[in-house]
């Protein structure tokens, strides 16, 4: 079994005066013990969404379904009560946002010492003892003096290293990290990722990384998703990813990335066009609009999931080139198009 299996998670918001909105459409993924998984996606995804939705902290007017089981456990049908006893615990998440993710009228040490307290059972002085000590390993200098300090004290970098530290030190089954070193310099920023890759390697700490740096991801994770407009457009090992993307949109993000070897004065690439608002998708695939692949189907029937041993992927093409970097042209794929569609 898993340690967390998620099927079909949906999520949808009620709106006053308007219909129903969906932001995340029956995305599928499972995280083993130990395991790494990255979900890359332009901002609008549904990445965020995707794991709000699994720990029941949806806005009010939010609504999830499908499954999402921890070690067999469906955290979709808890209780508030006892979600609040797993959340912090045995599942741990490092929001995006370190300016509004901290109480700026509690003190650092009562922020960071709450959940030990309630979920360990340990005494004011080993809770505040801890919290120092994970604030040095995240390299907060005078830890023993700032922990008695208020957020709005701190640098936005120095507030999100508080939220790794936090939680870090409950050593949770699984760390759901939300783009955890967005506001971070490049040192700090490789001196965390170490730290998250000494937790899952020595602790087995499951990890679902949230990013848009496709560097990071290729760093620590095992597997990948992909996610356009609320659905998940593929998944595969990182290896394998990096190496042979087989949709479209992967394959504009890799080659969207800066490479050593571009010539000097050279344009970067882009995906051309947005992704659309949540709610806006036509019929057919999301990214239609934006494919160089692009055909009459493609714009008018979604395209289902191709599984190829552990990786798959939904496009009505069955391969991209395994260079990134090149452009992307018709001929390339494995099924004929028709030349008056060939691209968008």
């Amino acid at each position: 079994m898993a340690l967390l299996d998620v099927e079909n998670l949906g999520v949808r918001y009620e709106r006053r005066d308007a219909p129903p909105v969906t932001v995340v459409h029956d995305v599928s993924f499972t995280l083993e013990a130990g395991g790494t998984l990255g979900i890359v996606g332009e901002s609008g995804s549904g990445k965020s969404q995707t794991v709000t939705a699994l720990l029941g902290l949806l806005a009010a007017n939010g609504r999830a379904h499908g499954r999402a089981c921890l070690r067999g456990e469906d955290l979709l049908a808890m209780s508030p009560a006892v979600l609040n006893r797993i959340r912090g615990d045995r599942i741990a998440m490092i929001f995006q946002d370190p300016m509004t993710s901290l109480n700026p009228f509690l003190t650092i040490e009562r922020q960071m010492t709450e959940g030990l307290q309630l979920h360990r059972n340990v005494t004011r002085r080993d809770a505040r003892r801890r919290a120092i000590e994970a604030l040095e390993r995240v390299r907060i200098p005078d830890a023993a003096r700032r922990i008695a300090m208020y957020p709005h004290e701190f640098s936005g970098g120095m507030r999100q290293r508080v939220l790794i530290a936090a939680a870090l030190m409950m050593e949770p089954d699984v760390l759901i990290a939300d783009e955890p070193t967005t506001a971070l310099d490049v040192t700090v920023q490789a001196q965390i990722m170490a730290l998250l890759s000494e937790m899952n390697r020595e602790r087995g700490t499951a990890i679902l990384l949230i990013t848009h740096d496709m560097g990071v991801v290729a760093e620590l994770c095992e597997d990948v998703m992909v996610m356009y407009a609320g659905r998940a457009v593929e998944k595969a090992p990182a290896s394998a990813l990096f190496a042979q993307p087989r949709h479209p949109y992967t394959g504009g993000l890799l080659g969207a990335l800066p490479r050593l070897d571009t010539p000097r004065g050279a344009r970067l690439r882009t995906i051309a066009g947005n992704p659309p608002l949540p709610g806006g998708e036509g019929p057919g695939c999301a990214f239609a609009p934006r494919c160089a692949f692009a055909f009459e189907r493609c714009r008018t029937h979604t395209p289902p999931f191709h599984a190829d041993g552990m990786r798959s992927h939904a496009c009505h093409l069955t391969t991209l080139p395994a260079q990134p970097d090149r452009p992307i042209q018709p001929g390339d794929a494995e099924i004929p198009l028709p030349s008056s569609g060939a691209r968008a």
